[in-house]
């Protein structure tokens, strides 16, 4: 499991006595696998507001859909004043992406990818937007179950084709192999401290 501070930021509270300080970090992490979570901790100490960071970040795990070592399809969000767009790009392109955003995408295991922030800069609301953005991915298999057709009537002969090769390959997940999630099956999360 991976983490990474994105953003430590130090905020001054003015009291009678003078400034009071404390510490906030934006930490992601992820297993570069398809499982990615952001979290922000406040605290007075730095460390502490990172171990609080990385807890949060713990708890929000959430699963990216990916086809090979890209996204689905593109996706552009708006979160607040932060503006996002993600596009799949073709193996061997590398992560293209600045910031905040790559972070979240490295963690995350998508190894190939176009990205841009067109918003705000700020981190906290880049970071949000992104992992927003990656639970709004569907596979063409989720789709088509929803609309209860095929995959080859939603994408065509030849992206289907794609698909079932990179099914084989075990490189996409298929509604059929998906295991159910180790919390909700009882047994701890794998590399889980017990």
């Amino acid at each position: 499991m991976g983490e990474r501070v994105v953003s430590l930021n130090r905020v001054a509270k003015v009291v009678k006595g003078g400034r009071k300080f404390s510490f906030s970090a934006l930490i992601v992490v992820g297993d570069g696998n398809g499982r990615v979570g952001a979290g922000l901790g406040k605290a007075r100490e730095v460390p502490e507001a990172i171990r609080k960071g990385v807890d949060v970040a713990k708890r929000n795990m959430i699963t990216v859909p990916m086809v090979g070592t890209t996204i689905p399809h593109e996706v552009r969000f708006k979160w607040g004043a932060a503006r996002i767009l993600m596009k799949p790009a073709a193996p061997g392109t590398g992560v293209i992406s600045g910031g905040a955003m790559r972070a979240v995408i490295e963690l995350s295991g998508i190894k190939d990818i176009l990205t841009k922030s067109l918003g705000t800069n700020n981190p906290i609301n880049t970071v949000r937007a992104t992992m927003a953005a990656l639970q709004t991915l569907r596979t063409a298999q989720e789709v088509a179950d929803l609309r209860g057709k095929t995959v080859e009537e939603i994408v065509g002969r030849r992206l289907s084709q794609v698909y079932r090769n990179a099914a084989a390959e075990g490189k996409i997940e298929t509604p059929d192999d998906a295991a159910p999630e180790p919390e909700a099956a009882g047994e701890p999360a794998p590399g889980a401290a017990t």
